[in-house]
């Protein structure tokens, strides 16, 4: 099988090229630049094998164009690109390939609530209704029938996982306050002074509160698909960690008196909803940390009642099931490969 990667320079599609070379199912690999066609792909990742080249054998090892991509018609195309950019850089291979996009293109699919989040419409509204969202967990039947994939944003898988299942089964509702907390590389890879070592070690705080991030519409479009009355207040803070996301949402425990509800009621819609997901830990009133889950494809939840509120605590590595692992998870579940293919399960020790 034949697999293209867009945007290979970035945090994402390096992790993806070495994901997908230990990948079982993946006989060839395709690195796609912009900028540096015909440079060799460990010129750009240092850390890579040279055994990497065994899959890279089509293009010699060395960094190509779309344009180039596109002739050899590759069977999947993971799209680490630029939110706006992407959905009109994949339009060689609509129709033609499975994309899994990692931007945000055809995540959201009320246009008026993407322009507001964005600044303009979706680059490629006529091709939303062909896409689905790939929240893997929620979306497995969507995913195994679509050849548009839209991989979630790194905040909303982590809040979402542990929100879902509560909500569906009408435990919390109301309004959903969730503050968050990432390590720097999920700002990409990039110059920039906030991302300066002087500016980040020892030094944390918020930005784009409440309903400011892009990330917050997201969230609250699926939230309000499992209950429309949800609402959601989004706080992200910026921690000087290289990758992590550890996420805390406080909701309101619907029509029940303090009490009313138990550790055990909350276990059980967890197991309910997430037995078999092998990439979904539930640790009960354990409270998650981030070193747990480093390198893996993970989703670890905690949660604790505090009276009339239930807290939620979730963590990930926004690198893996944030970006590139979710996005080879959706491509095992669209092609039919064992979901956990090319995927870590356990943390470092």
């Amino acid at each position: 099988m034949k697999t293209a990667v867009l945007g290979v320079s970035g945090y994402t599609g390096l992790l993806l090229m070495r994901m997908l070379y230990s990948h079982p199912d993946v006989d060839d690999i395709l690195p796609v630049t912009s900028s540096r066609i015909g440079e060799d792909i460990c010129s750009i990742d240092h850390g890579i094998a040279g055994a990497v080249k065994e899959k890279l054998t089509l293009t010699g090892g060395k960094l190509i164009s779309i344009a180039d991509a596109a002739e050899f018609k590759p069977d999947v195309v993971f799209a680490a690109l630029p939110h706006l950019k992407s959905a009109d850089l994949c339009a060689p291979f609509f129709g033609r390939s499975i994309v899994i996009d990692l931007s945000a293109d055809f995540r959201i699919k009320d246009a008026h609530i993407f322009k507001k989040a964005y600044g303009e419409k979706p680059p490629r509204e006529d091709l939303l209704d062909k896409s689905v969202y790939g929240l893997c967990e929620w979306y497995r039947d969507e995913i195994k029938n679509s050849d548009i994939i839209a991989n979630p944003g790194c905040y909303p898988t982590a809040v979402l996982l542990p929100i879902l299942p509560l909500v569906k089964e009408g435990i919390i509702g109301g309004t959903v306050i969730t503050n968050a907390i990432s390590g720097i590389s999920g700002g990409g890879k990039k110059a920039a002074v906030n991302m300066l070592y002087t500016e980040r070690t020892e030094n944390t705080g918020a930005y784009l509160p409440g309903k400011s991030h892009r990330h917050q519409p997201e969230i609250e479009a699926e939230l309000k698909n499992a209950d429309a009355a949800m609402d959601l207040l989004f706080t992200p803070h910026l921690a000087p960690l290289k990758r992590g996301i550890a996420a805390t949402s406080c909701a309101g425990i619907k029509n029940s008196k303090a009490g009313g509800i138990s550790n055990e009621k909350i276990r059980s819609v967890y197991d309910a909803y997430y037995r078999g997901s092998l990439f979904i830990s539930v640790k009960g009133t354990e409270i998650p940390q981030t070193k747990d889950v480093w390198g893996t494809n993970r989703c670890d939840i905690g949660w604790r009642i505090e009276n009339r509120h239930l807290l939620l605590f979730s963590v990930i590595d926004n690198l893996v099931k944030g970006a590139s692992g979710q996005a080879v998870q959706n491509m095992n579940i669209r092609l039919g490969f064992r979901e956990s293919a090319g995927l870590r399960i356990n943390g470092e020790v």
